[in-house]
């Protein structure tokens, strides 16, 4: 999401809930708490916790069924449950789908499964990223030539970071090297452009969303290069998360506050729900559903069927669809003149 032209000088709305700026900026606190645990781990706990922790996030269900996917589903959820936003943006979201059949899915057969991995890992990088930055910008008013040498470092660091933790059993002993070198000599630069751009936003908030949004990439790196790997993902993941949970939840309930007008909240207002918790809740458990038992349950109908198998077509084939989708339209459905942002009130 981009929040390029916010304005937060204007108070929020007595009955609606605002995305507050405070609340943003504290999420970054889990920089210094993953920082600590690190150094307890090293100079007290001797790696025990290192030794524990999964050497990828992704081997962790627990990770999968809380951060990265349920903020997807949930996205996509809020999109397909409101028909208004469906006419909207139909011939995107058709268009985007056909790109996604066509080069990922027919693609696939003729592209090596690694060049798709990287470029799937650059533009969810970029996705992450892009979103801190966009946000932290209303608040920084950086002019757009720092903004985008901030945001293409923080980028182009992040991705390599991304590439050394998750292909690192694929990588030998000299890629690796490289890869870690390419990601601290772009950490470096970041650290150095960060700096300069001190003196060109406003004191308090907006040097605070500068360093935070830096100090993202650069904690992520010194955990990488520590081989805290989970760690180094931990952060970033979540930042991003709560902060896109905060839009959608703010979304619904200025939407719905007087009157549900979809079949979901109708149903759950119904059962006496809050509206604040039905998109988070509905996507930690669709999260936790498909993970678990989405390729067994396709299995055992294509088995039963067609006596064949498919090969991760749920946590693969339609996690992946929706991460791409979320991915897309991300860009686009929270920008200025979009029919979601009139429900998006802000508040420092």
């Amino acid at each position: 999401m981009s929040a390029a032209s916010l304005d937060v000088s204007s108070p929020p709305a007595r009955s609606s809930m605002a995305v507050s700026f405070r609340f943003l900026l504290s999420l970054y606190g889990i920089v210094p708490l993953c920082l600590l645990l690190q150094l307890i781990d090293q100079f007290a706990l001797h790696f025990t916790l290192r030794d524990m922790l999964p050497s990828s996030p992704s081997h962790f269900m627990l990770f999968q069924v809380l951060f990265g996917t349920p903020h997807i589903i949930a996205s996509n959820v809020l999109l397909a449950t409101h028909s208004d936003y469906l006419a909207a943006f139909k011939y995107k979201l058709l268009g985007m789908t056909a790109f996604i059949i066509v080069f990922f899915g027919i693609g696939s057969l003729f592209i090596p499964y690694t060049w798709l991995y990287v470029l799937t890992a650059c533009w969810t990088v970029y996705h992450v990223l892009r979103q801190q930055h966009g946000v932290a910008k209303a608040v920084c008013r950086l002019p757009s030539a720092e903004f985008y040498w901030q945001l293409g470092l923080s980028v182009s660091a992040g991705i390599f970071i991304y590439l050394g933790i998750f292909l690192k059993n694929t990588l030998d002993a000299e890629q690796a090297v490289w890869v870690l070198r390419l990601a601290s000599a772009l950490t470096l630069a970041l650290v150095v452009s960060t700096w300069r751009c001190q003196s060109k936003v406003p004191r308090g908030m907006g040097l605070y969303f500068l360093w935070a949004n830096s100090l993202l990439v650069i904690s992520s790196w010194y955990l990488y290069a520590q081989q805290y790997y989970f760690l180094a993902i931990l952060i970033p993941r979540l930042v991003h998360d709560v902060t896109a949970y905060s839009f959608y939840v703010s979304h619904d309930v200025n939407r719905h506050r007087q009157q549900a007008d979809n079949f979901l909240l109708r149903f759950t207002s119904a059962c006496h729900v809050p509206v604040a918790v039905v998109l988070p809740l509905l996507s930690f458990l669709l999260t936790y559903v498909l993970q678990v038992y989405g390729d067994e349950a396709v299995n055992f109908i294509t088995q039963t069927l067609f006596a064949t198998q498919i090969y991760k077509a749920v946590t693969l084939g339609v996690i992946g669809y929706l991460a791409l989708m979320h991915y897309y339209t991300e860009a686009f459905v929270w920008a200025a003149g979009s029919p979601l942002r009139r429900y998006i009130v802000f508040a420092k």
